[in-house]
């Protein structure tokens, strides 16, 4: 006689420690996060403080590197979380909530030579089912970057194409230069 495991639910998940790196829920499976390296460390801080130099001032948007989103009966953490200002979660004082119970507007993957794109993919098209406007796979090996849209259509950008950006975020940026910030 065999039994089945039972399977976690998203609260149940929520409950258990942090990882380091940390894990993200997603289809009933936990799956730990590569530790970020070099390349993935520099695109990812590099591009965050480009979104914020833009969007916060103004309070259109933030850029959160590595933040925890939970929806959809999943908790991802993309590499950098774009959220519209007004979205943010916040206390009654205006204090940003710790936990993030929404997806974010904008979702950015930055692939790690040991993870998997067909499960990055899956994280970023999940946001797309539920809202997220843009998504972003960066791939460093390949310098290139998958787009996904909102209706799950994918676009591959490689070169001197401009990078799409959420709207009211005044960012103007080609792949080449995205991959040019890894060149110290």
């Amino acid at each position: 006689m065999t039994t089945a495991a039972k399977l976690l639910t998203l609260d149940e998940f929520l409950e258990l420690p942090e990882t380091k790196p940390g894990s993200e829920f997603i289809n009933g499976k936990i799956i730990q996060k590569p530790m970020p390296q070099g390349e993935h460390s520099r695109l990812q801080g590099k591009l965050s403080t480009a979104i914020n130099v833009v969007s916060e001032p103004s309070q259109i948007a933030y850029a959160f590197p590595e933040l925890r989103c939970s929806f959809g009966g999943a908790s991802i953490i993309p590499d950098i979380a774009v959220v519209r200002w007004q979205r943010i979660p916040r206390q009654p004082s205006g204090r940003i909530l710790n936990r993030f119970p929404i997806h974010p507007d904008w979702s950015i993957e930055i692939l790690s030579p040991e993870q998997s794109q067909s499960r990055v993919l899956s994280n970023l098209l999940h946001c797309a089912q539920h809202g997220t406007e843009l998504g972003w796979l960066i791939d460093p090996d390949e310098e290139t970057v998958l787009i996904i849209w909102p209706n799950q259509r994918v676009q591959f950008l490689e070169g001197d194409a401009l990078l799409p950006v959420i709207e009211g975020v005044e960012l103007s940026l080609t792949v080449a230069q995205l991959f040019g910030w890894l060149v110290l």
